[in-house]
């Protein structure tokens, strides 16, 4: 690793999307790091011509963090060449990108990776095999561009994470769908046989920024590849349930359902619950139960 201190630039790729709004509001930005926010208008990380011009300035001992991430579960499925180009051939660009100017990537990946018979346990990095096949075009293209990443860069970081809210409006995901659902008197129907790990932006963020601290201070990260998530588990019943009681709804208006109930174009997996254990060892800081982080964003919603 370089260590370097006032010197370093982060470049955050996807900085328009959910992840990296909460890299570019964060407070935990490491002191003394300069931060540039690349989104979609700045660069195209399907093209590689795009992505030289836009990190022309990258040096060695700078971080490129990739949050961008075509992320539609099920329009994936019927334009598989838009989720690789960006999910498995954008990745791939800006790992050459970074590996030529010997800078630090970390990479955000997904839950999804996993095939849908994995394990009913929380789920370590090695429990994925190399030749486990995703069950989603989106987790697919997501492992293709893991493996595009070390590839190219294999001092490159990936992080894995699962289920990522924000909860606060203009963001439309689970929470905030929920919550409006909650104030209109809705008794929705949610799927509760998918078990995962709900996970809050900004405390997702804010450990980012600390291991992007541990890379700029030249400490030393041993596996490839981590999981980060908030503590606790729970299925979408569970969490609908959980945001319409904190905005004092009754939280038996949520009635639960099976998948097969609710078909979607992607299949989602069972369970994907991702274990901290490889975040600890990292020397990272565990980031807080899901719960816990559902209040602070409802919170944050109501104030803002």
């Amino acid at each position: 690793m370089v260590a370097v201190s006032s010197l370093t630039t982060v470049y955050v790729i996807g900085a328009a999307g959910q992840l990296g709004t909460a890299l570019l509001r964060s407070p935990a930005v490491p002191g003394g790091a300069t931060v540039r926010g690349l989104g979609s208008t700045d660069v195209d990380i399907t093209s590689a011509a795009s992505v030289d011009r836009a990190l022309a300035d990258l040096r060695a001992g700078d971080v490129v963090i990739n949050a961008a991430a075509f992320t539609d579960v099920d329009r994936a499925e019927t334009a598989p060449e838009d989720a690789y180009a960006v999910n498995a051939d954008g990745a791939g660009n800006l790992a050459r990108a970074a590996a030529r100017a010997a800078a630090e990537l970390i990479h955000v990946s997904t839950d999804y990776v996993f095939a849908s018979a994995a394990p009913h346990r929380p789920l370590e990095p090695d429990d994925l095999a190399d030749d486990a096949r995703a069950a989603t075009v989106y987790g697919s293209s997501k492992r293709a561009g893991e493996r595009a990443v070390l590839a190219a860069h294999p001092a490159a970081l990936i992080v894995r994470t699962a289920w990522v809210f924000t909860g606060v409006p203009p963001v439309r995901d689970f929470v905030t769908t929920m919550t409006r659902l909650a104030a209109d008197g809705a008794s929705p129907n949610v799927v509760d046989d998918q078990r995962g790990s709900p996970t809050y932006a900004p405390d997702l963020a804010a450990g980012l920024w600390e291991l992007t601290g541990h890379l700029i201070g030249g400490r030393s990260v041993e596996r490839r590849v981590l999981h980060g998530t908030n503590a606790g588990e729970a299925t979408w019943c569970d969490l609908a349930r959980a945001v319409f009681a904190a905005v004092g709804a009754d939280p038996d208006r949520v009635n639960p359902c099976t998948t097969a109930e609710f078909p979607r174009p992607a299949a989602r997996p069972a369970y994907s619950v991702l274990s901290n254990e490889s975040w600890l060892a990292a020397g990272l800081t565990p980031l807080r139960d899901w719960r816990a982080a559902l209040s602070d964003a409802l919170g944050a919603a109501r104030s803002g």
